[in-house]
């Protein structure tokens, strides 16, 4: 029987790959077979991340670019198809949060955390999945969703509200490129402590999400990565699309 999980020969472009969730789910498609362009705006942690997966004997490049200008992922998408000739994998994690009350909220942050969590996902999509594509080998897109995206959380409106567009794009997409095999999923991950959300962990905070959560704790990094290679690897879930996995220690269950 063929392994499942090889992505062998694939190209993975993973839009946020020099962050906590990112450089982790990077790892585990480099472990599989995956070249990995590692993408993000701080070219130095782009580089941390494309060394530790090449310590491993991983192959891995890391690129530079603002995930909210198309002009910087379409240069991104020139070198990467240089580099290996071919895109076959999408991950979208960018991510912006803030705990702003909401009478409180500016323009200026409504309009800076959409921009970097839903309209880096639509501008990827735009631009990486019309080459998927024209490839005419299909593809897989990974966008990082949040519990966040369904039921109504504290202090995290545009967050949230960011998230359940995301939800929607997934789905909408799923649909526009299921005929040309290009699958669009999501995963919907629990709460995991990383750069962007320790700052509103306060205790309080903490005490709320534990009562939501049923397996009373926090999600470790890489407890996503079996989820991301699922979706990645068309042999695993190839008729698997407009999905969301949720890798949440049961806080799904308890808003149902």
């Amino acid at each position: 029987m063929s392994n499942l999980f090889d992505l062998s020969g694939k190209t993975a472009v993973i839009i946020g790959g020099n962050s906590t969730l990112g450089g982790t789910m990077a790892d585990a498609l480099a472990a599989h077979g995956a070249a990995v362009a590692v993408v993000g705006r701080n070219q130095e942690t782009c580089e941390e991340v494309r060394s530790r997966i090449e310590s491993t004997g991983g192959k891995a490049k890391s690129f530079q670019a603002d995930a909210t200008s198309r002009a910087d992922l379409e240069r991104v998408l020139a070198e990467v198809v240089e580099w290996t000739g071919r895109v076959d994998i999408l991950m979208n994690c960018p991510g912006k949060n803030s705990a702003t009350p909401f009478f409180e909220i500016t323009e200026e942050e409504w309009d800076s955390i959409m921009e970097v969590n839903l309209k880096s996902v639509v501008l990827a999509c735009q631009v990486f999945a019309k080459r998927m594509i024209e490839q005419g080998e299909g593809g897989s897109i990974i966008n990082i969703s949040s519990v966040s995206s369904g039921p109504p959380l504290s202090r995290v409106f545009t967050y949230s509200a960011s998230k359940g567009a995301v939800n929607n794009v997934t789905q909408f997409l799923a649909r526009e490129f299921a005929p040309d095999r290009v699958r669009v999923n999501a995963i919907i991950p629990g709460f995991f402590p990383a750069e962007q959300n320790r700052k509103i962990l306060s205790p309080e905070r903490i005490e709320s999400i534990m009562r939501h959560t049923p397996m009373n704790r926090f999600g470790d990094p890489s407890e996503l990565q079996g989820a991301a290679v699922y979706l990645a690897s068309d042999k695993a879930s190839g008729f698997v699309t407009g999905t969301f996995l949720r890798v949440d220690g049961g806080f799904g269950a308890m808003t149902i």
